[in-house]
């Protein structure tokens, strides 16, 4: 009866407008890659306090829930996460939207967000104080591992490619070793630039590594960015109901997985989504179907990181440790309210913090018609939008959303710089995920690692230490069983089709015919990993990939021997990131040499054609970012939006239709100018000229 009191207080009409509002508001800045939950959050919280706390709060945990739900607007629309715990909602959401399937993608990922949230919820209604227990279960070499665990997951996932992903993810943890060491205080890799010094920020290489190869592929060609549906189908609610019920396993199962790793500090929605989206994909009677449109995939990724909000709000409350920057905000506004956190809170001031909860899961299922009505509208907008519009509109948003996050032009420089390389390493072979994925996990796998070799030193035990614990172990063995299962999977499905095959030629026997599909190739297979071998050793070499394994191999012996000149706690994780690169590099360049010579590439016109306007449109994005500190922000911004309408212009344009792309230009660097200068309170940069 008592919850039931507190209920009632979250249900006054004060409390639901903050609700509703916090929700549409987060939604979108999440949908718009750079623009963080932890901005808004933040933003918003001096407007607090003047509210009744508990009012406050949940304005908080509504924005903070809409942002990690509006990152999937981005991921399935243009492939760009808005947020890091969107980056799985990627490999699945976008092609649903490239076929046509794009407002049943949004839908299912509304669903799936509505539910996962309201599970955390129920469970930081519920049991807290039990859960918050796990938290404190976890060490320094725990910490380590389930870092290393994530990688393994997305390096898994890229089916054929398992050395390259493992690469990739190294490639990550290197770029977050750069500036200042996360233990030791060691500055490491800067090259003698100020500009490194801070490393480089995650949320500038998300929107670098995923959204300018996509805007350079974009202007390639005069095909449309997604396929625009045949008739007027609306948001499919029925259909991704009847999806999401037959899934409804997978919802609860990636529900519950996301909130306890949102109990533990750090961990974050990316480990969620992919632990849950691995999980699905392992479990799935259609495997081969994720990561080319399955519903499962976006179900798995949306259920899993929005229950780590509430999840994360665990050992916030319970302990006072904040599990992300959102949480670590929202415990300052706790602490400024005078609310005291600790195990104790549930008691002594019961009635702030759990009308915050039900006003938190009262917002979560307000998401559901907002979250529709935006989406409705969302992927009709993106799919009917001309590339002359969507392209500078989409380069637009990477330019402002890497400033806003630090008012630095610096980190805007570097997200283009790592988005031109992140198309470079696609070409080659290397996805984005991996790369992002050992960027935001580094800081939490270098501590883990580091504090373990220390801990391990002074006590004579270091194999113990990294070995010994049984949390550890559970959690090595989970990465090693999600490295050698595909292998498994693929020697299980070998066999049953040997079988099929054999049975196929039974019957032909038995029926005279002499005409059956050829079944050696599967009958030779043998051992898995050897089978796998053999088909890796049957595809042509790659050349871009060969290159490619000597520079790694350049770059790692570098960074090695810089190891020297620093302290043993700074250089302890660099060293052997580097050695597990020289030799990852060095399997996949013998790997490659042992293959056939790849035959004569095709190549014409077109080809010299789409490759000009990518220059083109990489040449245009690099003045624009040179300029800004000469004619300002804005005038900048709207030379360069009709330079990129140019660009990504196949049509003969009228007179009259350049005058109504230029107001639309206007109407969307002007309307966005205003949302971060006026809104969002980001200052934004003037001109020496203007």
């Amino acid at each position: 009866m008592e919850l039931l009191g507190y209920l009632v207080n979250a249900l006054t009409p004060l409390n639901i407008l903050m609700a509703l509002g916090g929700v549409i508001l987060g939604t979108v800045i999440g949908a718009l890659p750079g623009l963080s939950a932890t901005m808004a959050v933040a933003v918003l919280v001096p407007f607090t306090f003047t509210m009744d706390p508990a009012t406050g709060l949940i304005a908080l945990g509504a924005i903070y829930t809409g942002a990690i739900y509006g990152g999937a607007f981005a991921a399935i629309l243009v492939n760009t996460p808005g947020t890091p715990s969107a980056i799985a909602t990627t490999f699945d959401g976008f092609p649903m939207a490239k076929r046509g399937d794009g407002s049943l993608a949004v839908t299912l990922a509304t669903l799936a967000s509505v539910v996962g949230g309201l599970v955390g919820g129920v469970f930081l209604l519920l049991l807290s104080p039990p859960l918050a227990k796990v938290a404190l279960a976890f060490g320094p070499p725990e910490y380590f591992w389930l870092a290393i665990f994530g990688l393994t997951l997305i390096s898994a996932l890229s089916v054929g490619n398992t050395i390259k992903g493992l690469l990739g993810g190294c490639i990550g943890l290197m770029l977050a070793m750069v500036g200042v060491a996360v233990v030791g205080g060691d500055i490491r890799f800067t090259m003698g630039t100020h500009m490194l010094l801070g490393g480089f920020d995650i949320v500038s290489a998300l929107i670098g590594l995923y959204c300018i190869p996509v805007l350079i592929d974009l202007v390639a060609t005069p095909d449309p960015h997604l396929k625009v549906e045949q008739g007027n189908r609306g948001i499919r609610l029925r259909e991704a109901f009847g999806i999401a019920w037959e899934s409804k396993f997978n919802v609860l199962r990636s529900s519950i997985i996301g909130t306890v790793i949102g109990v533990l500090p750090g961990a974050g929605g990316s480990i969620a989504g992919l632990v849950s989206y691995s999980e699905a994909r392992r479990s799935s009677k259609k495997p081969e179907t994720f990561g080319n449109g399955a519903p499962d995939g976006i179900i798995a990724t949306e259920s899993a990181n929005n229950a780590t909000v509430g999840g994360g709000f665990i050992p916030t409350l319970v302990l006072g440790i904040p599990g992300t920057p959102p949480d670590a905000v929202i415990l300052g506004a706790l602490l400024v309210q005078g609310i005291k956190i600790g195990p104790t809170l549930f008691s002594q001031q019961g009635d702030i913090v759990y009308t915050f909860i039900f006003g938190l899961l009262i917002a979560t299922a307000l998401m559901l018609p907002a979250g529709l009505l935006i989406g409705r509208y969302a992927y009709k907008s993106i799919a009917s939008i001309p590339k002359t519009l969507l392209v500078p509109t989409i380069a637009f948003l990477t330019v402002v959303g890497s400033f806003a996050i630090h008012s630095n032009l610096h980190d805007v420089q570097m997200m283009l710089a790592l988005g031109v390389i992140g198309w470079l390493l696609n070409r080659c072979g290397f996805a984005p995920s991996p790369i992002v994925l050992g960027l935001v996990l580094g800081q939490i796998a270098e501590q883990g690692f580091v504090q373990s070799y220390l801990i391990g030193n002074a006590t004579h035990n270091l194999a113990g230490m990294f070995f010994g614990r049984p949390i550890s172990l559970a959690i090595v063995a989970l990465a090693a069983f999600t490295l050698l299962y595909p292998l498994v999977f693929s020697k299980r499905k070998e066999n049953a089709k040997k079988r099929a095959l054999d049975a196929a030629r039974s019957y032909a026997d038995s029926q005279g015919s002499t005409t059956v599909g050829d079944v050696e190739p599967v009958a030779k297979s043998g051992f898995a990993p050897l089978a796998g071998l053999k088909k890796q050793l049957a595809k042509p070499r790659d050349h871009a990939g060969m290159f490619l394994s000597v520079l790694l191999i350049g770059v790692a012996v570098w960074a090695f021997a810089e190891t020297s000149a620093m302290t043993p706690m700074g250089s302890v994780f660099p060293s052997t990131i580097s050695v597990a690169i020289i030799v990852m590099s060095l399997m996949l360049l013998g790997l490659n040499i042992l293959r056939k010579p790849a035959g004569p590439e095709q190549g014409g016109d077109a080809d010299n054609s789409s490759n000009a306007r990518r220059v083109a449109l990489v040449i245009a994005m690099v003045v624009w970012v040179a300029v800004i500190p000469m004619v300002g922000f804005g005038i900048a911004a709207i030379l360069a939006f009709l330079i990129l309408g140019r660009v990504a212009c196949y049509e003969h344009m009228s007179a009259k239709r350049i005058l109504g792309e230029a107001v639309g230009g206007l109407v969307i660097v002007g309307g966005l100018y205003l949302l971060m200068a006026e809104v969002l309170l980001i200052r934004m940069p003037t001109g020496a000229l203007f």
